[in-house]
């Protein structure tokens, strides 16, 4: 029997009054924030009250992100440290502090055999999904460590649990967000500072159509195969909204958290396999 799901679009929602969080004054900050989950949470955290700083690689992206006068932005590399660097120091300066990092920069990397990765595509794969993550820290831990608190969260993926066939850069680096979260959690738990990882499922939108691109060429199999199987492989057989993703920082960076840290949190419809 073929499961069924109705689909409700994040807009058409209604949440009732105890759901709605007050995240005033949450001095914020967001990567790669221009597009996708990133915007989605900076806007959700923005609505809610918090004080969001964004970068982004991509400078029209960040023009529309920007609307909103709660959030600023700025265009940076996560892949550049001294980039890194000036966009931390300024956000920080700005809001007076920082209250939430999201490290949310990641690349799809190389599709295909895990014997036909090119080593410098993996090394770029992991300096976007994992080395961008000790330059943000860099910055934002010593100065939480000084306030005495602090929430990080770093976006890792279903792939971060699982294995996943023909994309073995990208899963080793979501693997490795995950070892980093846990160490990170324990490092910096007795100041005060709470680490957690969410990992998304198949997120709608430009991305996931680069992905399924991806999945196709490597396994010769149409683009409509491959989205079909990332649906049978949930499940409640659905992609997850970037919005829902949102909702899921804003709770771990709310007092409703306070106690939770070192945890690892699938927002997906449960995942049962990466096999599509």
């Amino acid at each position: 029997m073929t499961r069924q799901r109705a689909c409700v679009s994040n807009n058409e929602r209604q949440y009732p009054q105890f759901m709605k969080l007050d995240l005033s004054g949450l001095r914020t900050v967001i990567t790669a924030g221009g597009a996708g989950i990133g915007a989605a949470t900076a806007r959700f955290l923005a609505n809610n009250g918090a004080k969001v700083w964004v970068c982004d690689i991509d400078s029209n992206a960040l023009a529309h992100i920007g609307d909103a006068t709660s959030i600023s932005t700025m265009v940076a590399d996560v892949g550049d440290t001294k980039a890194v660097d000036t966009f931390m120091a300024r956000a920080i300066d700005t809001l007076g502090g920082l209250d939430l990092l999201v490290n949310n920069a990641g690349i799809a990397g190389p599709g295909g055999a895990v014997q036909d990765a090119e080593p410098e595509a993996v090394t770029a794969t992991f300096d976007v999904n994992v080395t961008s993550m000790f330059r943000t820290a860099r910055t934002a831990v010593p100065v939480m460590r000084d306030q005495g608190s602090g929430s990080i969260i770093n976006i890792s993926s279903t792939a971060g649990i699982f294995g996943f066939p023909y994309r073995s850069p990208y899963a080793a680096s979501k693997w490795a967000v995950i070892g980093l979260t846990k160490t990170m959690a324990m490092e910096l738990g007795p100041h005060g500072i709470r680490v957690n990882a969410i990992c998304p499922g198949s997120i709608t939108g430009p991305r996931m159509d680069h992905v399924v691109a991806l999945e196709a060429e490597a396994s010769g199999r149409t683009p409509e195969e491959i989205r079909h199987g990332f649906t049978q492989q949930v499940s409640m057989q659905t992609f997850v909204e970037p919005d829902e993703i949102a909702h899921t920082v804003a709770y771990l960076a709310s007092p409703l958290a306070e106690k939770v840290s070192g945890q690892v949190l699938s927002v997906d419809g449960h995942t049962e396999t990466l096999r599509t």
